[in-house]
Order: C-alpha cells, then structure tokens, then sequence
C-alpha cells in the first residue's frame, strides 16, 4: 500500500527542488524529516510539508507511520512567470520565474 502528497504551482526553480528530493529518496520517513529539517536550503520548507502531509495521507490509510520509507519523490517544471528588466539604452532582458509540481510518495517497509 502507498500514500501520496502533491504541491503544484510552487514558485521555486526544479532544478532547486531535485537537489533536495535526492537527499531523502529511499530514506525513512523519520530520518527524511530530520536531513530535511538541517538542510539549509529553501525548497525544503516546501518539502517537508509536503512529506507531513504524506505521512497524514498513510495514517488515514491505516499503514504503520513507523515503517513508512520514501518511495518515490520527483519535481516536474510547472508554467514559467515571464518577466522583463529594463536594461541600458532602451533594451530589455526577460527573466523567467519557474514553478514546480511536487509529488511524494510513501510505503510501508516489509
């Protein structure tokens, strides 16, 4: 049995967040909250949400919180904000804010 989490439309870059997905894949769910809670990096205030929000999903489910591991986590980029900065003599440049959707996934460990 498996309890999934999702977050879309995060406005942090993929690419940030994939650094910290790969920290806790395949890791206790108790040990990822503890690398993500000491990890000084801001998509893992997003992270850790959305893996508390996972482990609530597994205990509605009747799984056994203490054997839950991290199965499956990835980012997918989301639409991009464009942006534009002006710049000297009358030119622009675009800046894009990119987004992120989050997806978690737990099991219970055999």
């Amino acid at each position: 049995m498996e309890a999934t989490a999702k977050v879309t439309f995060v406005r942090i870059a993929p690419r940030k967040v994939k650094i910290v997905l790969d920290l806790i894949r395949n890791k206790p769910a108790d040990e990822a909250m503890a690398i993500l809670k000491y990890t000084p990096k801001a998509a893992c205030e997003v992270v850790s949400k959305l893996l508390k929000s996972a482990m609530a999903n597994a205990e509605n489910k009747d799984m056994d919180v203490s054997k839950l591991y991290v199965d499956k986590c990835f980012v997918c980029q989301g639409p991009t904000l464009k942006r534009i900065r002006p710049r000297a003599q009358g030119r622009a440049n675009r800046i894009n804010k990119r987004t992120s959707h989050i997806s978690i996934t737990l099991k219970e460990m055999e």
